[in-house]
């Protein structure tokens, strides 16, 4: 008994004594994020112990910085334990890092001890100077051949040792460098790059595997590099075909919209260049203006696709859907439902679901909608996928049909949805554009393009592209995703004009299983932010001061048998 009293009273010592070694950390409120495999040092240095390493997209807690060198110490965002430290340029800091104090600790493979903590002072000075290299002037040796890196990840390849340089290319995981030099005073080795001018770039130590010694390359200490004049790069925006006589101008405003934009995705982590990309597309309704950005690009159509469906039905239709149809219609544009998705293409096809998709993809043609198909029916069952009785093949288009790995039967493009969306509100507004001058009179009614402006109108996700509206605003819209795709495409009806907008992103990164994943958290801030842009450019005297957080239904709950829906859907008149 006596011994266990004494064990007992040794556990509350060591848990006292934890809870006072870590008491000494606050929680800044500031986080940091990894977007590559980074290590994590036991003090700022590149050749200090490598302690372990942050995962990609896990918030850390940030709770010092060091007073001399551009280092940050991170800790784990519940504990509060301290981790190591992290060279601050190559990772992501949400907060205010005014609000973090400036410590000076080594941090142990296992928790620091009371023991590390009070022989810290004595250690500093030592570490400090041992792990900062000796500068010289300029490179003082040749550079050797043998010492190498390669990449963890895919990472930035910069003109200059810092994350403020420009990028002058991206390498992918397991591309292999020749290292020519290192910095005397920043983490960074040079490396031979030939679509740099110099011939020349940087990455960061810790983002490469080094092979060999990088101290027996060159020795580099300065920290102006001359670099030369650089071509302007062309405007990544591009007008777009659109609705105006005027064809392909723009005008300045919208042109400067549409790169703001482009922005936008750039700072928040889609940028062309990486695993990591996306597409918008936007359509000025009053004036027939378009811009886009990657709409090159072709990406599984998703649930996306179903609008076109949508407008292919209709047009078949000489009378306005009956109670059975216009369910399908409903759950087909609003919960997604593969099974009634199919049953209007069977209504399409005269029974035939293959065949109903045919004639979706011949309808896209006859608008001019070339880089959009669909070729086989949804998939209701994962086990047992639709099989066609014939090989088929998909057709080549004029986009690119593998960076963005789209589903070989179903593909779009941002600029086909949005185009497709312009020609249903031409037909149900102005009674005029492609769906009433490119087919056979009567086969489509400005009613029918109302009707199908209405049930989108009704979709009941507030979340991606709605969230930048305020909520009253009304957007017929549809949405769609996969594990590496998530698309948004809609009319928005606002004081300020009416516009179309359509946008996809994507991720070819992989996860733990080897499989692409594309995180709700990392694209929902792209698409509301990119539509609350749009919104305010629209309406500038009432703008929207911030973004909806929005919500996203229960799929299995969602059922628009017997609704009011339905029966707006049988109205042979229907002028909302």
């Amino acid at each position: 008994m006596k011994r266990f009293i004494i064990i007992l009273m040794s556990a509350v010592v060591l848990m006292l004594f934890a809870s006072i070694v870590f008491a000494q950390y606050s929680d800044t409120g500031v986080r940091v994020e990894a977007q590559n495999e980074v290590n994590l040092r036991a003090y700022p240095g590149t050749d200090t112990d490598i302690l372990r390493q942050m995962a990609v997209g896990v918030p850390y807690a940030l709770i010092g910085q060091h007073e001399f060198f551009p280092w940050y110490l991170v800790a784990d965002a519940v504990t509060l334990e301290p981790l190591g430290w992290v060279f601050r340029d190559i990772v992501t800091v949400t907060g205010n890092v005014a609000n973090v104090p400036y410590l000076d600790i080594v941090v142990s493979s296992n928790p620091p001890t009371a023991t590390a903590i009070q022989t810290q002072a004595n250690q500093q000075n030592a570490i400090a100077t041992s792990t900062q290299p000796a500068q010289t002037s300029q490179a003082t040796s040749t550079p050797a051949f043998n010492v190498a890196g390669t990449a963890y990840n895919e990472i930035n390849i910069r003109y200059g040792p810092g994350t403020d340089y420009p990028r002058v290319g991206v390498a992918q995981a397991g591309e292999r460098f020749q290292i020519t030099a290192y910095h005397t005073q920043f983490p960074w080795v040079q490396i031979r790059y030939d679509s740099s001018p110099t011939d020349y770039a940087w990455i960061a130590i810790d983002l490469l595997d080094i092979e060999g010694d990088i101290y027996s390359t060159g020795a580099i200490s300065t920290t102006q590099f001359n670099l030369p004049t650089l071509t302007p790069t062309p405007a990544v925006i591009q007008s777009a075909g659109g609705l105006s006589e005027a064809g392909t101008s723009v005008s300045p405003e919208l042109a400067a919209l549409g790169n703001r934009l482009f922005s936008l995705a750039l700072n928040l982590g889609f940028d062309p260049e990486t695993s990591l990309f996306g597409s918008l597309y936007l359509m000025d309704l009053q004036t027939g203006e378009a811009i886009a950005f990657g709409n090159n690009v072709a990406y599984s159509g998703t649930s996306v696709n179903k609008i076109s469906i949508l407008a292919t039905l209709y047009g078949t239709l000489d009378a306005p859907p009956r109670e059975l149809l216009a369910t399908d219609i409903a759950n087909t544009m609003i919960c997604s439902e593969n099974a009634s998705t199919n049953r209007l293409l069977a209504v399409i096809g005269n029974e035939d679901e293959w065949e109903g998709a045919a004639q979706v993809t011949n309808f896209l043609r006859t608008l001019g909608l070339d880089d959009s198909f669909i070729l086989s029916p949804y998939t209701v069952d994962p086990e047992n996928p639709p099989l066609p009785s014939e090989p088929i093949s998909a057709p080549e288009t004029s986009v690119d049909q593998s960076i963005a790995f789209p589903e070989v039967y179903n593909q779009v493009t941002v600029q086909d949805m949005g185009e497709l969306l312009g020609a249903i509100y031409q037909c149900a507004y102005n009674e005029s554009g492609p769906l009433i001058e490119l087919f056979d009179e009567g086969t489509y009614e400005p009613r029918e393009c109302r009707q199908m402006i209405h049930v989108m109108a009704s979709n009941n996700v507030d979340g991606l592209l709605v969230t930048g509206a305020p909520a009253d605003t009304r957007v017929a819209h549809k949405h769609g995703w996969i594990d590496d795709t998530h698309t948004n495409a809609g009319i928005f009806f606002t004081e300020g004009g009416d516009y179309v907008m359509a946008m996809a992103l994507h991720s070819n990164q992989l996860d733990a299983t080897g499989s692409r994943y594309l995180s709700f958290s990392t694209t929902l801030p792209v698409f509301s932010e990119s539509s609350r842009q749009v919104y305010n450019y629209f309406n500038p005297d009432a703008p929207q001061a911030e973004n909806r957080e929005g919500f996203i239904p229960d799929a299995p709950t969602c059922n628009f048998a017997g609704t009011p829906l339905i029966s707006d859907l049988m109205q042979p008149i229907w002028d909302e």
